[in-house]
């Protein structure tokens, strides 16, 4: 430990230095919006009523698999996020401990950049439901206004409202993610409750359309005489690897989030809400498809198979109110799941790359412009050029990070650390290490890689894809504590 304290100005600034005990406010209930803005989207909705609804499945074995994803997602989250809940700082300055003051700054800005582009991706497909928005209102005052040459000329695939609707998304974004913790908190929240009523609004409404066949509907994929069936087994293990890999996408960077809750009691309390999301979502999302389903083939509409994605299933309804609320619920849910995901860990990594030079303002208009450009090339480029295998390797590092932070600081430094250094350019600082790096960990994040990216790359063990997470996690903290210990 280092006698001397040097805060360095390359290392610190205010929103990456431990946050003020009097603001710590969070609690399970904002936790539990910030698991609802996670399940709460479209690939969340398809994927989880795909699961019940396409695949020949028992409903059981679904429900099963994903609990068991959700619990391991909540033992990790609970690793992640109790060092940086009890010091108050986010990911990237936690990441110091175990990787360097000045080697953080690179592992974390991983994280950073998958978050970036998956930023500009989300923005892009948020812009398409306000580009539906401008569309309904402009045919509403004029059905041939549409017909103008102006809205018929394309510049990278992409028409002058497309633009004009990322535009107002990039900037509606960027004015509220910027704003005070505060209104982030309130965001959040509102996001997560505003979007389950919505559901349950929608339920109602088929439910009074249909009645009885809904729910004999319902309980018929529930097979449970089948439920001990040992053929289930295989299924089970695929929908856990499935569902765990949705849920850990915040897992490593939790630290982000519970640094502003109240103690360790409110962090558990509300990572174990997640249960209850994953039962109140899955359970709206599968009433909501079965009972449209129902009413198409009432309506005598004929459909090759059960729609799965709510875009589809508006899409269908063909009722101009109907498509106008359901739109405005999905461009709130998916500005939510922008700001949880990918807005705050790519602006705590920024910020943490470059202290002295990123604020929240300044990081919040990188990413918003990178967002805007992603999103802008998003049809004509990047759906083209398979740029999503890239950004799947770069997130195979999260696995083996995790497992050397996790590793490090629960087993190594037995849950022990120098809050002083974490700021500290002093060379005998104790996350100084080689120059600022901690070339162990770095070595075991980078040979744990390999065995997380051969999933991805070697068609022999892509089946392996779903668990590369965990395989990497397992792998990198290994590697940890066996160079700890040499």
């Amino acid at each position: 430990m280092s006698e001397n304290f040097n805060n360095h100005p390359s290392l610190t600034n205010w929103e990456l230095v431990s946050t003020n005990p009097n603001q710590k406010n969070w609690t399970w209930k904002t936790l539990f919006n910030v698991w609802a803005n996670i399940i709460q989207t479209v690939i969340g909705f398809s994927l989880i009523t795909s699961l019940y609804l396409v695949y020949d499945l028992n409903g059981l074995t679904i429900f099963v698999g994903t609990l068991l994803a959700g619990l391991i997602a909540i033992w990790m989250t609970n690793l992640s996020g109790k060092p940086c809940q009890k010091m108050g700082i986010p990911f990237p300055v936690f990441l110091r401990i175990s990787m360097g003051v000045y080697g953080a700054r690179y592992a974390g800005l991983l994280r950073g950049l998958v978050a970036i582009f998956m930023f500009g991706t989300q923005t892009f497909f948020i812009s398409k439901s306000v580009g539906f928005l401008i569309r309904i209102t402009i045919f509403s005052f004029d059905e041939n206004l549409m017909s103008k040459t102006i809205f018929n000329q394309f510049f990278l695939e992409l028409g002058v409202i497309d633009w004009s609707s990322l535009a107002i998304t990039a900037l509606i974004q960027y004015y509220l993610f910027t704003s005070s913790i505060k209104t982030i908190k309130k965001i959040i929240n509102f996001s997560g409750i505003l979007v389950y009523l919505a559901m349950l609004f929608f339920v109602i409404i088929v439910y009074l359309k249909i009645q009885g066949d809904l729910f004999n509907s319902f309980y018929s994929i529930f097979k449970f005489e089948e439920a001990f069936n040992m053929q289930n087994a295989v299924p089970l293990i695929t929908v856990f690897g499935t569902m765990f890999a949705y849920f850990s996408i915040i897992i490593v960077n939790f630290g982000d989030y519970s640094k502003h809750l109240k103690n360790e009691t409110e962090l558990t309390k509300g990572n174990y809400s997640l249960l209850l999301n994953i039962i109140l979502f899955s359970f709206m999302a599968v009433l909501i498809t079965l009972g449209t389903d129902i009413l198409f083939n009432k309506q005598l509409i004929k459909l090759d198979q059960v729609l799965t994605n709510p875009t589809d299933i508006i899409g269908q309804l063909d009722q101009i109110n109907i498509t106008v609320i359901v739109l405005i619920f999905i461009i709130i849910s998916a500005a939510g799941t922008n700001l949880i995901a990918n807005y705050i860990p790519s602006s705590y990594s920024l910020m943490n790359f470059i202290p002295n030079k990123l604020s929240k303002k300044s990081s919040g208009l990188i990413i918003s412009v990178l967002g805007f450009f992603i999103g802008g090339i998003w049809v004509s480029i990047i759906s083209q050029i398979g740029l999503l295998s890239i950004v799947d390797t770069m997130a195979a590092f999260f696995g083996p990070i995790f497992g050397v932070m996790i590793v490090d600081y629960y087993f190594i430094k037995k849950q022990t650390y120098n809050p002083k250094d974490l700021f500290s350019s002093d060379p005998n600082g104790e996350y100084y290490f080689s120059g600022g790096w901690s070339l162990k960990s770095f070595y075991a994040i980078f040979v744990a890689f390999i065995f997380s990216a051969v999933t991805i790359w070697n068609e022999s063990f892509r089946y392996l894809q779903p668990y590369a997470w965990i395989i990497g996690a397992f792998m990198g903290g290994l590697l940890q504590y066996l160079l700890s210990k040499k």
